[in-house]
């Protein structure tokens, strides 16, 4: 069959970064957030993954440099030692901090040559991006040195101009991964900055509730804490039938409905699913039962690979609970539970639920009900296992 090629543009965007327009609902949390920014209130956001923490924080980000508050961000997710963090946090500091206090390339560098380690600066001729590169042979002693200096010019820098200063960190549970003592560094420094704000991003609960919730670590109840969980499925039904009727299509209430009722307003889920509906729709015709079938089945066959690996990588207790689970979400260490759906003993259960909770494939309602987390992974497991 010919695949069907339409000139409008999908409306829908999963994956990548949400922006503008593409950005689903979030305006409370972008105002709470971005009014805390602005008060150099630090933060804690918990989100599961493809929630869509990096998409609300990218439109945060936006909303305190538009209130001339100095932004730098960094993502721990990829950096696997204290020198590539040195060296993304000057180039952070340097793009989103410097270059807005001084716009002239050498004055801006100043204050990265007084460092420890002085840094080798390139600069790219074609775009002007500038890099830093520190030396893998520096003693341990220097390149801490530097990193603790790095982590004072923020709010350093922004103080010497009068402005707000505002360093995000995403995937922070990652820096203990990095270095276990760089939480006694980073806490040292922050409760000096009075000034600056610090937003921490993260996407393992149980790395991320040690390091905030344990009173022996050093950023025990430093900052406030905030959940993102699904948007609320009202309005995003509002900014499906609007997508839809922006691009000469339309779509049926009880098919929004329904889809909502699949995804539970989780934002990768959602817009994954409503990009396939959308595609399955001819221009000038409503979205009907039909496409959202067409769209599930063409979801699930291009998660197959995924899920298939996730399933595998369960252990066989795990798989049994999600099996489970996938049929009723409910509380799987309650005897009649186990009974119906015949699972092993409740040591075991309670062994395989730690396990999927700690890799977030499971998720725990305010009820006590406990249900499958990872987008389209209970239809999958329904129909393919």
């Amino acid at each position: 069959m010919q695949a069907r090629i339409q000139k409008q543009r999908n409306p829908f965007r999963f994956g990548g970064l949400a922006k503008d327009d593409d950005f689903a609902d979030r305006k409370k949390e972008v105002e709470g957030l971005t009014a805390d920014g602005i008060n150099g209130q630090d933060l804690v956001v918990l989100a599961p993954r493809r929630i869509g923490k990096s998409s609300l924080i990218g439109a945060v980000m936006t909303e305190l440099v538009r209130n001339d508050v100095l932004v730098a961000d960094i993502d721990l997710w990829k950096i696997p030692n204290k020198e590539k963090l040195a060296e993304a946090l000057a180039a952070a500091i340097y793009g989103g901090i410097a270059t807005r206090l001084d716009r002239a390339i050498e004055r801006a560098l100043t204050p990265f040559r007084g460092l420890r380690i002085t840094p080798t600066i390139s600069i790219d001729p074609g775009t002007g991006a500038v890099s830093f590169t520190f030396s893998a042979e520096s003693s341990q002693a220097d390149v801490d040195a530097t990193l603790e200096r790095l982590l004072e010019l923020p709010a350093e820098l922004a103080a010497e101009r009068g402005k707000s200063a505002v360093l995000v960190i995403d995937e922070f549970q990652e820096i203990v991964r990095i270095d276990r003592n760089l939480t006694k560094v980073m806490r040292s420094v922050f409760q000096q900055q009075p000034e600056a704000g610090h937003i921490y991003l993260g996407s393992k609960r149980h790395l991320m509730e040690q390091i905030f919730n344990d009173p022996n670590e050093p950023f025990w109840r430093s900052a406030k804490q905030m959940e993102l969980g699904p948007i609320p499925t009202d309005l995003f039904a509002e900014f499906i039938k609007k997508r839809f009727g922006d691009t000469r299509k339309d779509i049926d209430d009880e098919v929004v409905r329904r889809a909502l009722e699949k995804t539970g307003g989780h934002p990768y889920a959602t817009q994954r699913l409503c990009y396939e509906i959308w595609q399955a729709t001819d221009l000038g015709e409503t979205a009907a039962d039909v496409e959202l079938d067409l769209a599930l089945e063409a979801v699930l066959i291009g998660e197959d690979g995924y899920l298939m690996l996730t399933w595998e990588d369960s252990a066989k207790a795990q798989q049994l609970v999600l099996g489970a689970l996938a049929r009723e979400p409910g509380h799987p260490l309650r005897k009649e539970y186990r009974s119906r759906h015949r699972l092993p003993a409740a040591t075991n259960v309670q062994r395989a639920i730690g396990g999927l909770t700690r890799r977030e494939l499971i998720a725990k309602d305010e009820d006590g009900t406990i249900r499958i987390a990872e987008p389209f992974f209970a239809e999958w497991i329904n129909r393919s296992i």
